[in-house]
């Protein structure tokens, strides 16, 4: 019996510092919000659980209004926390790099990849369990989702997460706790 899980990536949103649990989406990504809507609408969804960041919820709220179901907020699908400092443009991809090869690795005040995979697991097994054989959508974040997924298969690592697009949508495939294929959903 498979369970089908729907990792969405949310949609684009106006970067504003200060504003990290708050800002919602572009106009652009308000339309991509509403492709998504329309790509897993049939699908036959069971249940939605969401980041608590406005941006992830915002991003499926077009879906849960058309499936009739309500979103159900898990705040250890939240973006991680990178440093207590701001990070500029220029050191974040190596720092990223730096958390993937070293996973315990995290900058002053930030989580490092092992601490973030294990709170989003730690929500995503319970939900695999008690929605075994269903459909679930999940609204994360770009490196929660690529935690998540590295959980199940190592392949899914720095390079992976630096080829989504926001918004994203994988399909992945559990037999039990296996994940037994993934398919990318969005078209970028």
């Amino acid at each position: 019996m498979k369970t089908i899980i729907y990792m969405v990536r949310h949609a684009e949103s106006p970067y504003t510092e200060g504003t990290e649990r708050t800002r919602g989406l572009t106009l652009k990504g308000q339309g991509n919000a509403a492709q998504i809507t329309e790509i897993l609408k049939d699908e036959g969804i069971h249940t939605i659980f969401s980041s608590p960041y406005a941006r992830a919820v915002l991003t499926l709220e077009g879906l849960a209004t058309a499936l009739e179901l309500d979103i159900h907020i898990m705040e250890d699908l939240r973006e991680r926390h990178f440093s207590d400092d701001n990070i500029r443009d220029e050191e974040f991809m190596p720092a990223s790099k730096r958390m993937f090869e070293d996973p315990d690795y995290a900058l002053p005040g930030g989580e490092s990849n092992s601490v973030c995979q294990n709170r989003a697991i730690d929500v995503l097994k319970p939900i695999i369990e008690e929605y075994k054989g269903k459909k679930v959508v999940i609204g994360t974040h770009g490196h929660v989702m690529t935690l998540m997924m590295n959980y199940f298969d190592a392949r899914y690592g720095f390079d992976f997460s630096n080829q989504t697009s926001k918004p994203d949508i994988y399909k992945l495939e559990f037999e039990g706790m296996e994940l037994k294929q993934v398919t990318r959903l969005w078209e970028a």
